[in-house]
């Protein structure tokens, strides 16, 4: 075959160090913003994003040519120099390790991207 073409549509989510309430709510379009931009950066196409109080849930049409690990790993990075940089909280934002990634049908998008549970009122 002459040409790539993949359709991976994947569900990210990750919470703060000790799953603690941290994620501030009141800047919450700024991060949704700065998320995008890392996303579109590396060349997956975001479908959805919701910041929570305790968690994350991101939505792509993922680019297979970085990996799963990587990208997570430039998000977290990323946006804690963000929340940081800004002193948003007293002390210094990390991320807890790990995430859960999960795969979709084409044939779902519209039905994840409006579940009200992790995506309410998000527009993309």
């Amino acid at each position: 075959m002459a040409n790539t073409y993949t359709q991976l549509y994947l569900q990210f989510v990750f919470s703060p160090r000790g799953r603690a309430n941290l994620i501030p709510q009141m800047h919450k379009e700024e991060l949704h913003k700065y998320t995008t931009g890392i996303i579109q950066k590396r060349k997956h196409k975001l479908l959805a994003v919701n910041f929570m109080p305790d968690h994350v849930h991101i939505f792509v049409g993922y680019n297979p040519s970085q990996s799963v690990p990587d990208l997570l790993r430039d998000i977290k990075s990323n946006t804690t120099n963000f929340i940081n940089d800004r002193k948003w909280l007293p002390g210094r934002y990390l991320w807890q390790e790990g995430y859960g990634a999960f795969s979709y049908s084409r044939s779902h998008i519209i039905s994840v991207r409006l579940n009200p549970v992790d995506f309410q009122l998000v527009t993309i």
